[in-house]
């Protein structure tokens, strides 16, 4: 998968794509609205972080590109690929558990804390990942 050059755009099919991890200096773009939200994503080689309306929605550190990025009442789903393995936080609700998958496959269940965070580790340098998060 390509970055994201435009840094964020919307997709045909009501998702969005994002982050740009072949730059070499931090680069952003704010006030990108999509659905009535307002975005805002930070990207680089070293992190990628987008925010909707101010609040903290995903991070990856090292930098990824996201696409077909797209949460519902119960499941945020997304492909992500870069260019060595990535610890990937998405904002989720507090106190929640949820199954997570990794190309399909069960990689088990996870409780986020007060703070609504979940954290995962994806291997992307050898392909991209579909990542399925699901709210038990």
């Amino acid at each position: 998968m390509a970055a994201v050059k435009e840094l964020i755009r919307n997709e045909a099919n009501g998702t969005l794509s994002f982050g740009d991890y072949t730059l070499s200096e931090k680069t952003k773009k704010d006030g990108f609205e999509f659905e009535g939200d307002l975005y805002k994503v930070k990207t680089f080689h070293e992190i990628t972080k987008l925010e909707k309306n101010g609040v903290f929605v995903y991070e990856s550190v090292p930098g990824t590109a996201v696409e077909n990025f797209k949460v519902s009442d119960n499941v945020v789903t997304f492909r992500v690929s870069g260019a060595e393995n990535a610890q990937i936080t998405v904002g989720l609700e507090p106190e929640a558990e949820y199954v997570v998958y990794m190309n399909d496959i069960n990689v088990g269940d996870m409780t986020t804390n007060i703070s609504a965070k979940l954290s995962i580790s994806a291997e992307l340098e050898k392909e991209d990942v579909e990542v399925k998060i699901i709210k038990k």
